[in-house]
């Protein structure tokens, strides 16, 4: 069942009714959805005035009424994870398992954060005189405008809202028009749990006009956004202007760096998993692939099985792996790196074409041979595209993986310890994942170096960008 779509200001939904819309389609198919209101100029100040006024309540909740209120999200996104994830993978394309493993580790993400934000400790610092106390206090930063993508559409605005409100502040969040269910439930959700009128707020429609009215709002505190360079680079630049505190996690480009005493089918199997992951829709997904000579043919043809035996459909069918792209527009390309590979003389090995007649399909696509200079080396590709290149020494590889301004996750396969530790050591990004993947968990930083962003998702770390810092000095008395 596809929910209605609407927005959420002040705790009441908002349908199409006086409202611009547009028209949500299914990737698999191209069918119509549903139509997603797109937000005024007074619906955008409705929700900034509503998250200003909740903000004065909300920071003075107890951390631990703050956490049970989160909990009882959690609790309920469980509840309802297998009733909410055909929505999402009716309007975003990822196979019905994908969507409510999804859902499940936002849950994890709302527990962490829910129990983290009972600890956001400040500290005493001795003072130079026996009659002064000196306090150093984390406060919430206030209004929060959080701008979410459509590949991730609940698990990466739950990342940036479930930090927001445990540390004490409220969010006006701008979710994906590609995906827009995800968010509507979100709010449905929250609404459910007992979060306070005003402390979460859903807008969307036109992104630029949402984020300029959003960065220049004087109530507004704080950006968090994900999504590319380009968009990220321009947000920043605007909300720096007005001294907002931001987060920025953007484009990456992961280099994969396999070595000759890898476990070679084993790790030929995770990767070709982890590269048509939301048909390679993912920031993180392992994009340039480094070779050692020992093992280069084994692999490619390893990972050439392993990539035709994904199973390829729309999201509901029974033992699908990778679904469709999620527009014709990443269609259009990602063909086009394809088609700008081969040009230089790259080889196709497998894929590297469309799958049936309607919706966005693409084969898992793998090519070798690939030139520096082939823009699949260079930009982000976003789809399920891998490029094979062999190397000889360790520097090699990791001067060819640091050669982009990119930074944000990066893989290694070797049995050697030293060569793991040398390696984590001198690659430039800010994940690094040895023989496996594991950078779903709330507990851990995600997060960028470069042009990859800054600031990060998860961890302690990920409630920097929603607290600011007072020093208390204080005596009992004043001095003469």
């Amino acid at each position: 069942m596809y929910p209605d779509l609407q927005l959420y200001i002040d705790g009441r939904f908002h349908g199409v009714e006086g409202r611009r819309y547009q028209e949500v389609r299914d990737p698999a198919t191209g069918d119509v959805l549903g139509r997603l209101p797109w937000a005024e100029r007074a619906d955008i100040e409705e929700a900034i005035q509503a998250a200003h006024r909740a903000f004065q309540q909300w920071r003075q909740v107890s951390p631990l009424e703050r956490s049970d209120i989160l909990r009882r999200a959690a609790a309920l996104a469980r509840e309802r994870a297998q009733a909410m994830a055909p929505a999402i993978t009716m309007d975003n394309g990822k196979p019905l398992a994908d969507a409510v493993a999804e859902i499940i580790n936002a849950a994890e993400h709302l527990d962490w954060h829910a129990e983290e934000g009972r600890r956001l400790y400040g500290r005493v610092v001795g003072a130079r005189h026996p009659e002064v106390r000196q306090l150093v206090v984390r406060e919430p930063v206030g209004v929060c405008a959080a701008i979410s993508p459509w590949n991730f559409p609940f698990g990466q605005a739950m990342k940036k809202v479930a930090a927001a409100m445990a540390a004490g502040c409220t969010v006006v969040l701008k979710g994906p028009s590609e995906s827009p269910a995800a968010i509507v439930l979100m709010a449905q959700l929250f609404h459910d749990a007992g979060v306070p009128a005003g402390v979460f707020n859903i807008v969307s429609g036109v992104s630029s006009e949402i984020s300029q009215h959003l960065i220049e709002s004087p109530l507004v505190r704080n950006i968090s956004f994900t999504g590319s360079v380009p968009v990220g680079s321009k947000l920043a630049a605007q909300a720096a202007l007005h001294m907002k505190r931001m987060s920025m996690e953007l484009g990456g480009h992961a280099p994969v760096l396999v070595f000759d005493d890898a476990e070679v089918e084993p790790a030929a199997r995770l990767l070709a998993r982890l590269k048509t992951r939301n048909a390679g829709q993912v920031c993180v997904s392992p994009s340039r692939f480094y070779v050692q000579k020992g093992i280069y043919a084994r692999f490619v043809t390893a990972f050439a099985e392993a990539l035709l035996q994904i199973k390829v459909g729309p999201g509901h069918e029974p033992g699908v792996q990778m679904g469709p792209l999620i527009h014709g527009r990443r269609f259009e390309a990602v063909q086009g790196l394809i088609d700008d590979a081969l040009a230089q003389g790259s080889e196709l090995v497998t894929g590297g074409a469309r799958l049936g007649q309607r919706g966005h399909f693409y084969a898992p696509t793998l090519i070798t041979g690939v030139p520096p200079s082939a823009r699949v080396m260079q930009e982000e590709p976003f789809g399920p595209i891998a490029a094979v290149t062999p190397f000889s020494q360790a520097e090699e590889a990791i001067a060819m993986a640091n050669a982009l301004p990119l930074g944000l996750a990066s893989y290694v396969f070797t049995q050697s310890l030293d060569t793991a530790h040398r390696v984590s050591r001198d690659l430039q990004a800010g994940m690094v994942n040895i023989n496996h993947s594991g950078m779903a968990h709330p507990e851990l930083p995600f997060g960028g170096i470069g042009e990859s962003g800054f600031g990060s998702e998860g961890g302690v770390e990920g409630f920097e960008s929603f607290l600011v810092t007072k020093m208390i000095s204080q005596i009992t008395h004043v001095p003469a």
